[in-house]
């Protein structure tokens, strides 16, 4: 009887060290259970598919700006086989684009240093392509070359932080570009049809209006009604706990994901809103079908729940030192929160209101122009 009790007794310790071993990892480390580790498991994962999707996915829409457009051909110049003088380093930095100095190998950083590298050559700029080393946007080579190019969600929502040179560092993602020149960007493409035939004007007439854009703005409303009034490029960080996140209320951070990569990227997926549909609102978008767009194979949605998580961890950044007076700021925030009941409505840390967190321009005292383009 004894022995048996022993025996027991015996495999009951070797199963709690097993147990223990089991436990003692980052399972352990997590609260101890196997459903916790998983969860860790999958916010890392989240988050690298996430960071990986808004740097460099184009969702397909190379076949738009590559192979409609034909972008890639302005950015070659005829040395290199494509059309006009090129679009050199030089000229890519004056329209605000940036340069990853991280994609960087260390003889081109040197190069760059010891003035060894021509920015004022189009083939330099296509070697930067090369080395996926221009912020937000994608080149795709073969055999010949460049052959096509895409953009990405980093083109207007991210920049660097110009510790190499000026447009040159390291990545800022969720940094509102303020620098691109969107429209100037797009007006250098070969061919512009589908945005002809889109707003019924002639070439010479939509190249005007994309040049007259500026740097940092963009009107993501353009080809839904025809209107032209681009407003400034909203940075992608601290959206966490916010609900309708764009400035006149279009819909939530997916929606509105959904909405960029289909209709403002022109990837290929799905995306579906029937207030679109509105042909006196949106009258391009009716007659055009934007509120119900369906690609196969879809190659945005799959993307988007990763892509909400990496944003979401994006934090609104701190403000240089030495950037404002801390005096005034402290007098500011107490009348802010106090007095002026400026809180009541931006509720902090959020800064605006739980819910729905819109309000009507005359409630603010504004005009409506822009609140009117959206549908809610």
């Amino acid at each position: 009887m004894k022995t048996r009790i022993w025996i027991i007794m015996g495999l009951l310790l070797l199963l709690l060290g097993t147990m223990i071993t089991a436990f003692s990892g980052d399972q352990f480390q997590q609260g101890g259970g196997e459903f916790d580790a998983r969860i860790g498991q999958n916010a890392q994962g989240m988050m690298s598919q996430g960071r990986e999707t808004f740097r460099f996915d184009t969702f397909g829409d190379e076949a738009f700006w590559g192979n409609t457009l034909q972008l890639h051909q302005a950015i070659k110049g005829e040395d290199l086989g494509g059309v006009g003088p090129g679009l050199s380093p030089t000229t890519a930095l004056s329209l605000g684009l940036k340069v990853d100095v991280g994609a960087l190998p260390l003889q081109v950083q040197n190069g760059l240093k010891n003035g060894q590298v021509n920015l004022n050559d189009p083939a330099t700029t296509v070697t930067l392509l090369q080395l996926n080393a221009v912020v937000g946007v994608k080149g795709f080579f073969d055999g010949g070359g460049l052959n096509s190019v895409g953009i990405t969600c980093a083109l207007c929502h991210s920049t660097v932080d110009n510790s190499f040179a000026p447009g040159i560092g390291q990545r800022l993602d969720g940094w509102a570009n303020r620098d691109l020149n969107v429209g100037a960007i797009v007006a250098l493409a070969p061919n512009l049809q589908p945005f002809t035939d889109l707003l019924g004007l002639d070439d010479g007439t939509v190249r005007s209006v994309l040049n007259g854009w500026g740097p940092g703005k963009f009107d993501a409303e353009l080809i839904l009604d025809g209107k032209n009034a681009p407003t400034l490029i909203p940075p992608a960080f601290g959206l966490a706990g916010v609900n309708l996140h764009t400035w006149t209320g279009w819909g939530s951070v997916t929606h509105w994901n959904a909405f960029v990569a289909n209709l403002e990227m022109h990837g290929q997926g799905t995306f579906y809103d029937p207030r679109l549909n509105n042909a006196e609102q949106f009258p391009i978008a009716a007659e055009a079908g934007f509120g119900n767009v369906r690609n196969s194979p879809d190659l945005i949605t799959p993307k988007l729940p990763a892509l909400h998580f990496y944003q979401l961890a994006l934090p609104a950044p701190e403000p240089p030192k030495g950037s404002f007076n801390n005096g005034a700021a402290k007098q500011g925030e107490k009348l802010f929160t106090e007095k002026a009941q400026c809180a009541r409505c931006h509720v902090p840390p959020l800064f605006t209101e739980p819910g729905w967190n819109m309000h009507t321009p005359a409630e603010i005292g504004i005009d409506d122009f822009q609140a009117s383009r959206a549908p809610d």
